[in-house]
C-alpha cells in the first residue's frame, strides 16, 4: 500500500543548513514517516461567527473529544478545535477578544504517487467553520489581545497578571498551546506571562498555573510582561509557552518555552537552544485548581550551520518520556522579508529519559542553567532526533505545494504551530497515526477585519491557512492511548 510513499530512516540530517546538535540523539527505532498524505486551507478572507477574520488558525489545535471516526467509505471525519494567538498584530497589538473556533473536517487519505492539481489536493481535508467561542474572565471581562504594559497585583486566587494598563485592567492574552479536557474544560498557554490558564466549557476564566520566578519576565526588579521589552530575566520577548500537551491520562500537563530564558541565553539565538520542559499534576480535582510542579526538563533545540537556534512552536505527548516537537526557521510565505526559501520547518521527537529533573532546585529561581547558553555540567539535557520534514520537495510536489520560488498559494506557509494526532484505524498497523500540522497565517489578508475594524495587511498578499497530514508510524505510543485522549 505504501510502496509509492518515501519513507524516511530513523536519523535523518534534513539540510546542510543544520547543524548537527551536541547531544547523542536517542535512535527512534521503529518511527517512520510514511509521507504526506492530505492537504487542505482555508481562505484568508473567511470570516467568523462576530465578523471578524478567521486567521491565525494553527496557533493551536485539538481534536474535539468524541468527534474522530472513520466513515463506511474509508474517509474520516471529525471537529477541529482551532486557537488564534492574538489577532492581527503586524502594525501594532489591536483590542481583540481571545477566542477559539470548530471546524468540522473530512480526510480523504492520498498515498499515490501521481501528483495532484492544486484543486484536487484540497479535496484530501476539507474543512468547513462551525462557531466561535469567546473567552472570558470571571466577571464578563473580555481577555485582549493589547500589549501587556500593566500588571495587576496578586490575590488570593491569582497571581500578577499582565493586564494593557491600570486603566484598562483586563487579561491580556497571547494565547498558543490548547489542551481539552475530558470535563470539557479547557487549558491555555500564553506567551505574555507566561502562564498556563484553564476555562470553564462557557469560555469562562476557572484558574491560573504561575510556573516558577525563573520564567517570570522581569525588568529592573519589577515584573514586565511587555513583548515589546526585552526582560532582564525570565522568558525572552514573545518567547513564552509556546507549546502545550498532557498525557494521555489527561493527569499531567507539560508546557515548554519557545526557547531558552534570558538567564540561559534567551536574548541571542545564537546562545537561546537550551529551553525548559514543565511538568504540573493537574488531576485529581483537589490540585487542580494549584496543580504541583512535578517536572522540569532542558530540551536542546535545533540549530543552523551559522549557530542560531531554531525555536519550537508546539510539542505533543507520546509517552511519558517522548514528545513530538515542531521546529522551524520563519522562511516561506508570509515572510516579514519576503524570503520564500525555508531550510528547516520539521516535527521532531525529544525524549526525556537519561533527562536531569531540576524542578525545585536554584535553576527555578534566578541562578541560571545554561549562562550564556553553556549548559550546567552537572545537567544532561533530553535528547533530540529530527522526524518529519516538512519541507521534502517530494512529498510537497505530490499536493502541487513548494518550498521557495514564486510567492503564490501554493507556496508552503512561513510559520507552522500546532499539532494534533489520530489514529488510521487500520488493524494491519495498529501503531500507524495521522500526523495534522497547522500554519499559522499571522491573520494576513488584503481584506481583513480585526475587532470590528478592517485592515488590510501591510504583507500585500492573502495568506491562506495551510494544514498538512502525515501518516506515521509511532511504535512508542500506548495503544489506545491516542483514542482516550481525544475522546473515542
Amino acid at each position: 500500500m505504501w510502496s509509492n510513499i518515501y519513507l524516511l530512516p530513523s536519523l535523518l540530517v534534513l539540510s546542510n543548513q543544520v547543524a548537527a546538535i551536541p547531544v547523542e540523539p536517542r535512535a527512534l527505532t521503529g518511527f517512520v514517516n510514511k509521507g504526506l498524505v492530505a492537504f487542505g486551507l482555508v481562505p484568508s478572507r473567511a470570516r467568523d461567527s462576530t465578523g471578524d477574520t478567521l486567521g491565525g488558525l494553527g496557533s493551536a489545535v485539538a481534536i474535539k473529544r468524541g468527534t474522530f471516526k472513520k466513515t463506511i467509505n474509508g474517509t474520516f471525519v471529525g471537529t477541529f478545535v482551532t486557537q488564534p494567538d492574538r489577532g492581527y498584530n503586524v502594525e501594532g497589538t489591536v483590542d481583540w477578544q481571545t477566542r477559539q473556533h470548530e471546524f468540522d473536517f473530512v480526510l480523504t487519505p492520498y498515498d499515490g504517487a501521481t501528483p495532484l492539481s492544486f484543486a484536487d489536493a484540497q479535496q484530501t481535508l476539507k474543512l468547513k467553520y462551525k462557531k466561535t467561542l469567546l473567552y472570558r474572565e470571571r466577571g464578563l471581562k473580555k481577555p485582549t489581545g493589547l500589549d501587556a504594559l500593566g500588571v495587576r497585583p496578586a490575590n488570593p486566587v491569582d497571581p500578577e497578571l499582565p493586564i494593557p494598563s491600570g486603566t484598562k485592567n483586563t487579561l491580556s492574552l497571547d494565547a498558543e498551546g490548547l489542551v481539552l479536557n475530558n470535563d470539557k474544560t479547557f487549558w491555555v498557554s500564553d506567551e505574555y506571562g507566561a502562564y498556563v490558564y484553564r476555562f470553564l466549557p462557557s469560555g469562562t476564566l476557572l484558574s491560573v498555573i504561575k510556573p516558577p520566578e525563573a520564567v517570570i519576565p522581569y525588568v529592573n526588579g519589577s515584573i514586565n510582561f511587555s513583548s515589546a521589552d526585552e526582560p532582564d530575566r525570565g522568558r525572552a520577548a514573545n518567547a513564552g509557552f509556546e507549546g502545550l500537551t498532557i498525557s494521555s491520562d489527561g493527569k499531567t500537563l507539560y508546557a515548554m518555552l519557545q526557547s531558552a530564558t534570558i538567564q540561559d541565553g534567551g536574548a541571542d539565538k545564537a546562545t537561546s537552544r537550551h529551553t525548559r520542559l514543565f511538568a504540573w499534576k493537574v488531576q485529581p480535582l483537589l490540585t487542580s485548581l494549584k496543580p504541583p510542579l512535578v517536572g522540569e526538563w532542558v530540551v536542546p533545540l535545533p540549530q543552523t550551520s551559522k549557530g542560531k537556534t531554531l525555536a519550537q512552536s508546539e510539542i505533543h505527548y507520546l509517552n511519558e518520556k517522548q514528545f513530538l516537537v515542531l521546529s522551524r526557521d520563519g522562511k516561506g510565505r508570509g515572510d516579514d522579508e519576503h524570503d520564500t526559501k525555508s531550510a528547516y520547518k520539521s516535527v521532531d521527537v525529544f525524549d526525556i529519559t537519561s533527562a536531569t529533573d531540576i524542578h525545585g532546585t536554584l535553576f527555578d529561581g534566578a541562578t541560571p542553567v545554561a549562562p550564556n547558553g553553556v549548559l550546567e555540567p552537572s545537567v544532561t539535557p533530553a535528547t533530540y532526533t529530527p522526524f518529519v520534514n516538512i519541507l521534502d520537495s517530494a512529498q510537497l510536489s505530490r499536493f502541487s505545494l513548494h518550498n521557495g520560488g514564486t510567492s503564490d498559494a501554493m507556496l508552503i506557509n512561513a510559520k507552522w504551530e500546532g499539532l494534533a494526532l489520530a489514529p488510521t484505524q487500520d488493524p494491519t498497523t495498529p501503531d500507524d497515526y495521522f500526523l495534522f500540522v497547522f500554519s499559522d497565517n499571522d491573520f494576513i489578508t488584503l481584506d481583513g477585519v480585526a475587532a470590528g475594524q478592517p485592515y488590510s495587511s501591510s504583507y500585500g498578499e492573502d495568506l491562506d491557512s495551510q494544514v498538512l497530514v502525515y501518516r506515521v508510524t509511532l511504535p512508542t505510543v500506548a495503544r489506545g492511548s491516542v483514542e482516550k485522549s481525544i475522546g473515542i
